[in-house]
């Protein structure tokens, strides 16, 4: 297909244009561009009329949004070139459907390593890496408990496992779904945990911060990604909350004198952090600490799962969101309040 001058456009056909096109989040109808995005959600659907064959639906993804684009020439023969994670340079118009834009793609061709922007494609943490790096090593520094600060820097002191922390995503989608997403959420965490502790002294510092800093650890085997993030077969199969467990029961083995009592208490958090069993939890919280853990944890994700929703349409001026199916309604935008993450106080 790549040469037929039907869907997929020839090196020839786009080749002299090296912008990466206009953001999405910037994309007005009308508009014809030619540009680099990330495919996802690809789908191959029937028309009505049987004679016209097959057609794609799928999404494109850049740093600044989603938006759903179709191909309706040849869609079988297109699918197969696509592939999840593998940005694809394409010749497209913005239509309107049913009220919301949508991209038309006349041509396409998969995008050549020398083409691509990473910071185009690639949303990242708005917070300061190096003081959230900070601030979790400080929160190991000051776990007093011997074996839970041996067991946290069996992970955190690992340079590779370090790095890869820093960097991955805490989701595909819905919450912290950026470069630096894991890192960030890990962070809030702790920042969200100071006050809770204050109000209620009665929770063991030591255990819950171990709890949060490794609950998610499972999503550096969960995840994997270079362009975009995707689910590896461990992940789909498995899942992060018993890979967490998995990865956590491994090193309480490898720290001497880890109380077997403490063990069970610290897993338990780790099983039980998502609160429910529909959303993904082996077992509710049965302690203190597991409830604070899966509460912090909770109240992170929706309200960052929030903000990705109603800041691109402050940004565009626009009120209420489309409809969520997740949620199950549309949510208020309001009014963007001006103010910066550095304005704040967590940029530096």
């Amino acid at each position: 297909m790549g040469g037929n001058g039907k869907v997929a456009a020839s090196d020839e056909v786009i080749e002299n244009e090296i912008d990466h096109g206009p953001l999405i989040s910037e994309m007005r109808a009308g508009e014809e561009f030619i540009g680099i995005y990330l495919p996802r959600n690809i789908s191959v659907g029937d028309f009505k009329d049987k004679t016209r064959g097959q057609y794609v639906s799928l999404q494109l993804r850049d740093r600044s949004g989603t938006i759903a684009a179709r191909i309706w020439e040849d869609g079988q023969e297109a699918a197969e070139e696509i592939k999840v994670g593998d940005p694809i340079k394409i010749d497209g118009v913005v239509e309107i459907f049913r009220e919301n834009p949508q991209v038309r793609i006349r041509r396409f061709r998969v995008a050549r390593e020398d083409e691509i922007n990473p910071e185009r494609l690639l949303a990242t943490t708005h917070r300061n890496p190096d003081l959230m790096w900070g601030k979790i090593l400080a929160a190991i520094e000051n776990t007093s408990t011997p074996y839970l600060r041996g067991v946290l820097e069996r992970f955190f002191r690992n340079e590779e496992i370090a790095s890869r922390f820093k960097e991955i995503p805490a989701a595909k989608v819905v919450h912290h779904s950026y470069n630096g997403g894991l890192l960030e959420h890990c962070f809030e965490l702790l920042v969200l945990s100071e006050t809770l502790m204050q109000l209620y002294p009665e929770i063991d510092r030591d255990m819950l911060t171990t709890g949060i800093l490794l609950h998610d650890i499972g999503k550096l085997e969960e995840y994997e990604y270079e362009y975009d993030v995707d689910v590896t077969d461990a992940g789909r199969l498995i899942g992060h909350v018993v890979l967490s467990e998995r990865m956590v029961s491994e090193a309480i083995e490898q720290t001497p004198g880890f109380p077997p009592k403490k063990a069970m208490e610290l897993i338990h958090m780790i099983i039980s952090h998502h609160g429910r069993f529909e959303w993904g939890a082996p077992r509710r919280p049965k302690s203190l600490e597991a409830m604070a853990l899966h509460l912090l944890d909770n109240l992170d994700a929706q309200v960052n799962r929030f903000k990705l929703l109603v800041s691109p349409l402050r940004e565009s001026g626009k009120t209420w969101t489309q409809y969520d199916r997740m949620l199950g309604r549309v949510i208020y935008a309001g009014e963007e309040n001006g103010l910066t993450v550095e304005e704040n106080g967590f940029a530096d």
